[in-house]
């Protein structure tokens, strides 16, 4: 079966789904060739303005999170937006767009008047960008000056804005960038659609403060013994993006591209499945290099063709469907947990974590061997997520029999 790996997303044709996030991976011309020759079907130069908009970076300005072994399990950032402003770009990208004129290049554009949101708009139509991103969505930094999140979170600033670039945008899609550090995100959605923007992006990073120095009391990253709240971003926060990508998907009738926490190609399909129809990559690029979009691209294609379909479109929100409310779940569904004894290394993890955490339900013997009982059990799921050699699985429960029945 061939593979067709490309999409149409907002009238523009994509090679594939895979976009490089407005981010350090884009912020120089050479970088988004580098990434082009490497096979990213779509790059968003790192966010830029207007020559007079300061901006005034501050080092370190990342902080990583790691955990049982994953590096970057998250990664804060307290960086701004870029330091090359437009007069800088818009030859270079009459020049990428020759040189790659298959691939689709993007800029992400933020302002804080009017007049600027649209020369930004204008200048860079002229020079060939083939769509628009607006940041409405950085946590830190540019809030305090009117931008950002400070309108991300504002349904009637978020409409008024996307309109004035609208309205300067002739030919080319706009995209809004949605902070997910809101109550309600299709709101905010909403409010893109109405303003006759084409199409939105979710969801930013999530506001944090990643942890501090113990020696120094210092929050990091530090900055001369300080610092301040920053953006969180990496594989931690893939939940939080698809719950954005899902509900938007569900309520909002409005074009989605997914960002926050792509990691490989299996998030790329979750992504999908919720109803983002490209995704972008920003932290993982950072970790791993822009040769990520190999396995990228050869595991999507191997995905798509065990499940027999014949293009990324197949999969876009195939998996809405299965999201429901919590007063929609079935309560007569029934499972207990099932121990696979050959593969049990008795190291009691399963046992104290029901024992202290959940309903009692797993005996332990002299030998250390472990057991399920299912009068006991309610199927919580607890246990299965902390084995460290996957041999506990949830099993559907016939109650009136009492026997596990096979899945």
């Amino acid at each position: 079966m061939g593979i067709d790996l490309s999409i149409e997303y907002c009238g523009v044709k994509f090679p594939n789904p895979y976009i490089l996030a407005a981010a350090p991976p884009t912020d120089k011309p050479d970088m988004v060739r580098r990434a082009f020759d490497a096979g990213w079907g779509g790059a968003i130069i790192k966010t830029m303005s207007v020559k007079e908009e300061p901006v005034s970076l501050v080092y370190p300005m990342m902080h990583g999170l790691s955990y049982r072994g994953q590096r970057l399990m998250g990664l804060e950032n307290i960086d701004l937006i870029s330091e090359h402003c437009v007069d800088e770009w818009l030859p270079e990208i009459t020049k990428i767009k020759k040189e790659y004129p298959d691939q689709v290049l993007i800029a992400s554009i933020m302002a804080s008047k009017k007049e600027d949101w649209q020369d930004l708009v204008r200048r860079l139509e002229d020079a060939g960008i083939d769509m628009i991103e607006c940041s409405f969505s950085c946590p830190h930094g540019m809030p305090e000056r009117g931008m950002g999140s400070t309108i991300g979170q504002n349904a009637e600033l978020t409409e008024r804005t996307a309109r004035w670039v609208k309205e300067a945008a002739k030919n080319i899609p706009v995209i809004i960038k949605l902070t997910p550090n809101v109550t309600d995100i299709t709101i905010i959605a909403e409010a893109v659609r109405k303003s006759g923007a084409d199409s939105v992006c979710a969801a930013n990073t999530v506001k944090g403060l990643i942890g501090f120095n113990l020696d120094t009391w210092s929050p990091y990253p530090e900055v001369n013994g300080k610092s301040t709240y920053g953006g969180y971003s990496g594989p931690a926060i893939k939940p939080i993006a698809l719950k954005c990508v899902a509900e938007i998907a569900k309520k909002v009738e409005i074009p989605i591209t997914a960002v926050g926490g792509l990691w490989d190609w299996r998030d790329a399909v979750e992504f999908l499945l919720a109803g983002a129809e490209t995704v972008q990559s920003c932290t993982a690029v950072m970790a791993m290099g822009y040769r990520i979009i190999d396995d990228l691209n050869e595991g999507l294609a191997n995905y798509l063709e065990s499940k027999e379909l014949s293009c990324v479109r197949d999969l876009v929100g195939k998996g809405l469907e299965n999201v429901m409310r919590h007063e929609e779940l079935s309560r007569e569904w029934q499972v207990r947990a099932f121990i696979d004894q050959d593969l049990c290394i008795k190291c009691d993890l399963c046992y104290i974590a029901c024992r202290d955490g959940s309903h009692q339900a797993i005996e332990r013997f002299d030998d250390r061997s472990v057991k399920v009982d299912p009068d006991k059990c309610v199927g919580c799921g607890f246990c299965p997520q902390i084995c460290p050699v996957n041999c506990i699985t949830l099993q559907p429960y016939e109650v009136e029999s009492g026997e596990e029945v096979s899945l």
